[in-house]
């Protein structure tokens, strides 16, 4: 249970201001909510999948204490990830606005190759070589489900409103905060 909700959070935290987001509320903008959602979580459930079984090999074969360091640097690097912020690529914008295909084939092909390296994958990677991988799978699938019906809930509610900064700030500092505690954990532990 560990596993799961350390994920979740971390994950959740990591989508807020990601590009996986903005395009969530741009297929949202086009499609309606259901397929929309189904899509982003067949997707993720499989980039995560893999990311998970990633992470458990790199985590047998390295020690503790390194895996520990690299995980630390890693969310610090998220952090600043974060901080540089995320913008759908023109392309990207066109692709979502041309779709009249099936929605829910649209939306889980766009994420599962939007996903591949981006933050949340690498940080769900980092998670499974210290957590169980069911958990970690489960959590982060559905810490970004929630992450990005969020983004379509509260864009369609509020519009250009959202205070985009604030959120970015947020999730880098809770980047950040992890990345220190990993760093630190091989000292105190």
């Amino acid at each position: 249970m560990q596993a799961l909700w350390i994920s979740l959070v971390v994950i959740f935290v990591a989508e807020l201001g990601d590009k996986s987001q903005l395009m969530a509320l741009t297929f949202a903008t086009r499609f309606k909510t259901l397929p929309v959602l189904a899509g982003i979580t067949v997707a993720t459930a499989v980039v995560h999948l893999g990311s998970v079984a990633l992470g458990r090999v790199v985590g047998d074969a390295l020690p503790t204490t390194a895996i520990s360091i690299v995980a630390g640097v890693a969310f610090l690097a998220f952090a600043l990830w974060t901080l540089r912020g995320d913008e759908l690529s023109e392309e990207e914008e066109g692709k979502a606005a041309r779709t009249t295909r099936n929605a829910f084939v649209a939306v889980a092909v766009a994420f599962f190759l939007s996903e591949l390296g981006d933050k949340t994958m690498l940080a769900t990677i980092t998670l499974a070589t210290q957590h169980g991988w069911f958990g970690t799978w489960v959590g982060s699938t559905i810490g970004m489900v929630a992450a990005d019906a969020l983004a379509i809930l509260v864009g369609r509610f509020l519009g250009s409103r959202l205070p985009e900064k604030w959120i970015k700030y947020g999730a880098a500092a809770a980047f950040a905060v992890f990345g220190v505690l990993l760093l630190v954990e091989p000292l105190f532990g």
